[in-house]
C-alpha cells in the first residue's frame, strides 16, 4: 500500500511539472510572435509611405534595360549586314539522312531570267543581249532566246514554277505583224487564249515584263506586237512585273529622244524592279488605297515617282478593263463594240448585243428598199437576203482562229494536225479509220446550226436556223477558199520546233476533209456538188449531221463516211441535251436514222457522253441501233469547253475512259451483232463496230482511201446505176490500234506527249 501510494505521487509531481514547463514555453513563444508582426508591420508601412520613390526607381531600371536591348539588337543587324557577302549564310538542321545532316535551303525568289527577242533587223536582239549583260552583273543567270528555237507548247507552261522571270523584247514588223522570229510563238499564244483547252490559268504563277519596239510613224500598227504579247500573257493568269514599255524609232517620237534612249530607261527600272524582287519584294503600293490614304510604309524608289505610279496605275486600269469587260457587263452598244476584247470562255454573252446589231440592219434593209420584204423572186430574192456571217460574228470567229470564207463558211486548224505535224500522234479518226490527221482539213460549208447543244464547243456564237435562208455562195469558191487558207495556216509551222519536214510537205497536200467544224453542212443547198468537187480533188469525205434533216440525208449523194450525232436515246433527254429548234425535233430525229439505215456507204453513230445526263439509257439506246443499223459507233466523253451563260455543264458532267469503257462494254451486250474493235485513250474515245468487219478473227475498220476514189468516180461516170457498199473499200486495221492493245490506240511511229499544264488535262479534241 506505501509503495503504491508513494509511486502515484510522484507521478502527480513529474506531470504537473511538465504542464508548467507547457506553459512557459507557450507564453515565450507567444511573445516572439507578437514582437515579429510588429516589426514586420512596420517595416510594410515604411514601404507603403515611401511607394512614389519606389515606383519612380523601377520605372528608371526598366528604360535602362530597353534602351540597353535596342541599341544591342541594332549593332548587331548593322554587324549582320556588312558581313553578308563575306560571311555565308547561316544554316540549320533539317534532315538526317545516312547519318549525313542536310542544311536547309535557303529561299530563291528568282531563279534567273530569260530574255526573248523578236527581231527583223537585229535591234531587239542587240537589245536582249545588252539586257542580259547587265543582269549577269547582278549575279543572276540569265539567258538569252531566240523565239524562233523557242516552244511554246512544251516550255512555257513550265515558266509558271520555274521562278524565272520572262522578259520579251519584241518588235513589230510590216503591217503590225511579228517579225518571222517571233511569228509562230505570237500564233501559239494566240490559239491558246482562244483554245477553252488551256483554261484562263494556263500561265498563273509565270512572271513577265515585255519591252515592244516601233515606229509611231505607223500608227495604225504602232507596238501591235508587243501590246498583244502583253495583253495574251494577261490572259492566260501571268503576272506583270512591271508594265509594258515601248521603245519608239521616231525620234521626233520618242519619250527619250531614241529607242535606244527608251531601252536604256526601261533597262534601269527593270534591273531596279529585279534586284527587289530578288528580295522578295511585293512591288510597291500604287497610291490608290481606299478613301485615298495609302497605308503602305514602304518607300517609294526614286524611279517610282508618283507621277509614274500614277501613269502605271492607270494604264494597268485601262488595260485590264480592256480584258474584262463584255458587252453584257457594260450594258452599251459602246462597250461591247467589235474592236473590244471578248474572253473566249464567255463568247455565249455578246449574242445579245448581236442580236441588236442583226435588228438593226434588217430595219436598214427595209428601210432602203433593199430588205428581203422588197425582193420577190429570183435573183432579186437572192439578193435581198442577208449575210450569214455579221460583223460582230466575224470579228468573234476570227479572235477563235477561223479563217472565214465568203459569207457562211469557215476553217480552222484542228489541233491535231498540229500534233502530227510533229510526229505526236493524231486523232481518233487516225486510230479507227487511218485518216493522216496532218492532211486533214477541217472546214464547213455552213456556220448554221439547228441546235444548240449543252456540249457546243463554240457556245452558241455561230447562228441558229431551222432553214436557209441567207446568201449563198458558190461550191468551187468555197472549196478553193478552204484549201487556200487550210494551206495558209500550215505555212505557219514551217520552221516550228519539232515540226517533221516530211509531214509539212505532205500536210500541204489535202487528202481528207471533215466537215465537222461547226454548225450543220448538211443545210448547205448545194451540198452535194460540195461532195463531189472534193472527190474530184482526191480528197475523202467525213460528214457530220445532228439528225434534224432526213430528207437531206436521203438526197445525200455517197460520201466517204456519214456520221449523224446520237447524243440521246429518248425525247426527253435529247431535249435536254441538244436543244434543237423544230418542235418535231424527235420524230426529224427518228425519220433522220431511218434514212441513214438506207445508205450503203459507211455510217456511224456519234455518241457523246454527258455524265448524268445521258449514261443510263442502255437499252434505248441499244434500240437506236437497230433503227439505224450503223456500220460504226463511236462512243466518246463529253469535252467541258469552259463555264458559259449559254450552258451548265460543268466538269462533273465529263466521264473517265474507264466510264466511258464501261459503257461500251454494257452497250455491247444489249446489241449482239457488234462488239469493241479499237480505243483511243488519248480522246477518251472507243469504237464499236459491226461483226461484219471482222474478218477471220481480224478487225477492217480502215479505209482504202484509194479505193474509194476509184469507185465514186465509177458511180458518178454511170449515173448512179453502179453503186457500191462500205465493204468495198474496207483495210485492215493495225494492231496497235485494236482494242486491247498495249499502245491504247496511240500510233508506235509517233512518239506521245504529255502537256505539263498544272490546271486541267486538256488532251480531248
Amino acid at each position: 500500500m506505501t509503495t503504491s501510494g508513494s509511486g502515484k505521487l510522484n507521478f502527480c509531481l513529474v506531470f504537473q511539472g511538465l504542464t508548467t514547463l507547457a506553459a512557459r514555453a507557450d507564453a515565450r513563444d507567444m511573445d516572439l510572435s507578437v514582437d515579429t508582426w510588429s516589426y514586420l508591420y512596420a517595416h510594410l508601412m515604411s514601404l507603403w509611405v515611401n511607394r512614389f520613390y519606389i515606383y519612380s526607381c523601377a520605372a528608371f531600371g526598366i528604360s535602362i534595360w530597353i534602351c540597353f536591348q535596342f541599341i544591342t539588337t541594332k549593332t548587331k543587324k548593322q554587324n549582320e549586314k556588312s558581313t553578308q557577302k563575306l560571311a555565308p549564310p547561316k544554316v540549320t538542321p533539317d534532315v538526317v539522312i545516312n547519318g549525313y545532316t542536310l542544311p536547309k535551303a535557303r529561299e530563291v525568289y528568282v531563279a534567273g531570267v530569260k530574255v526573248f527577242y523578236g527581231s527583223q533587223t537585229g535591234t531587239a536582239k542587240r537589245f536582249a543581249t545588252t539586257l542580259a549583260e547587265a543582269i549577269l552583273s547582278l549575279n543572276l543567270p540569265a539567258e538569252v532566246i531566240n523565239m524562233r528555237d523557242y516552244d511554246p507548247d512544251d516550255c512555257l507552261a513550265e515558266e509558271a514554277t520555274s521562278k524565272n522571270i520572262c522578259v520579251f523584247l519584241v518588235a513589230t514588223y510590216t503591217d503590225g505583224q511579228p517579225t518571222e522570229n517571233a511569228a509562230w510563238f505570237c500564233k501559239w499564244l494566240e490559239d491558246s487564249v482562244n483554245d477553252f483547252r488551256f483554261g484562263k490559268t494556263y500561265l498563273k504563277g509565270m512572271r513577265y515584263a515585255v519591252f515592244g519596239l516601233g515606229n509611231s510613224v505607223y500608227v495604225d500598227h504602232y507596238n501591235t506586237v508587243g501590246k498583244n504579247i502583253d495583253k495574251w500573257l494577261w490572259m492566260l493568269s501571268a503576272g506583270r512585273v512591271m508594265t509594258r514599255a515601248e521603245g519608239d524609232c521616231n525620234v521626233a517620237k520618242s519619250k527619250h529622244g531614241s529607242i535606244e534612249a527608251d531601252f536604256d530607261a526601261w533597262k534601269v527600272k527593270f534591273l531596279t524592279r529585279l534586284q527587289a524582287l530578288c528580295k522578295g519584294e511585293r512591288k510597291p503600293c500604287s497610291g490608290n488605297c481606299k478613301k485615298g490614304k495609302c497605308k503602305s510604309k514602304r518607300k517609294q524608289s526614286k524611279e517610282g515617282s508618283d507621277h509614274d505610279q500614277r501613269a502605271s496605275e492607270q494604264e494597268n486600269n485601262e488595260v485590264e478593263e480592256l480584258f474584262e469587260t463584255t458587252s453584257e457587263e457594260s450594258g452599251t452598244e459602246e462597250d461591247g463594240s467589235h474592236n473590244s476584247v471578248i474572253d473566249v470562255e464567255d463568247l455565249g454573252k455578246i449574242m445579245g448585243h448581236m442580236k441588236k446589231t442583226k435588228k438593226e440592219r434588217e430595219l436598214e434593209e427595209e428601210a432602203s428598199g433593199t430588205g428581203p420584204s422588197e425582193q420577190n423572186n429570183g435573183k432579186h430574192e437572192e439578193s435581198g437576203r442577208r449575210e450569214m456571217i455579221t460583223p460582230g460574228l466575224r470579228d468573234v470567229l476570227t479572235k477563235q482562229g477561223y479563217k472565214l470564207i465568203g459569207s457562211h463558211s469557215g476553217v480552222k486548224l484542228c489541233r491535231w494536225t498540229k500534233s502530227m505535224l510533229r510526229g505526236r500522234g493524231g486523232c481518233y479518226k487516225h486510230t479507227f479509220y487511218g485518216i493522216e490527221s496532218h492532211r486533214c482539213m477541217e472546214t464547213t460549208p455552213s456556220l448554221a446550226c439547228a441546235n444548240k447543244c449543252v456540249f457546243c464547243w463554240r457556245h452558241h456564237t455561230n447562228p441558229v436556223g431551222t432553214e436557209w435562208r441567207w446568201k449563198m455562195d458558190q461550191p468551187e469558191m468555197i472549196l478553193r477558199e478552204a484549201i487556200e487558207n487550210h494551206q495558209s495556216l500550215i505555212k505557219q509551222f514551217k520552221g516550228v520546233p519539232g515540226v517533221r519536214i516530211d509531214r509539212f510537205e505532205e500536210g500541204m497536200v489535202v487528202k481528207h476533209c471533215a466537215l465537222s467544224l461547226v454548225g450543220e453542212p448538211i443545210m448547205y443547198p448545194k451540198i452535194n456538188t460540195f461532195l463531189k468537187l472534193l472527190h474530184h480533188h482526191n480528197i475523202s469525205s467525213f460528214l457530220v449531221t445532228n439528225a434534224q434533216f432526213p430528207v437531206e440525208i436521203r438526197n445525200l449523194e455517197p460520201v466517204t463516211q456519214l456520221y449523224v450525232s446520237v447524243d440521246a436515246s429518248t425525247k426527253e433527254s435529247l431535249k435536254k441535251i441538244d436543244r434543237p429548234l423544230f418542235k418535231d425535233f424527235w420524230q426529224r430525229f427518228l425519220d433522220s436514222l431511218k434514212a441513214l439505215a438506207e445508205k450503203q456507204q459507211r455510217t456511224v453513230y456519234r455518241l457523246t457522253l454527258v455524265k448524268a445526263w445521258n449514261v443510263d439509257e442502255l437499252k434505248a439506246y441499244a434500240d437506236l441501233v437497230s433503227l439505224g443499223k450503223p456500220d460504226f459507233i463511236e462512243v466518246k466523253g463529253v469535252t467541258y469547253c469552259g463555264e458559259s451563260t449559254a450552258s451548265n455543264l460543268t466538269m462533273a458532267n465529263v466521264p473517265w475512259h474507264d466510264e466511258v469503257m464501261h459503257f461500251v462494254q454494257e452497250l455491247v451486250d444489249f446489241i449482239p451483232d457488234y462488239d469493241i474493235a479499237c480505243e483511243h485513250e488519248h480522246s477518251n474515245c472507243l469504237l464499236i463496230a459491226h461483226k461484219k468487219f471482222n474478218i477471220d478473227g481480224e478487225w477492217y475498220t480502215w479505209i482504202d482511201y484509194d479505193r474509194f476514189q476509184e469507185l465514186v468516180q465509177e458511180y458518178e461516170k454511170s449515173g448512179g446505176s453502179k453503186t457500191f457498199t462500205a465493204a468495198d473499200y474496207i483495210a485492215k486495221t493495225p494492231s496497235w490500234a485494236v482494242f486491247g492493245s498495249r499502245e491504247r490506240g496511240f500510233d508506235p511511229l509517233d512518239t506521245r506527249f504529255q502537256r505539263k499544264n498544272k490546271t486541267k488535262d486538256i488532251s480531248g479534241c
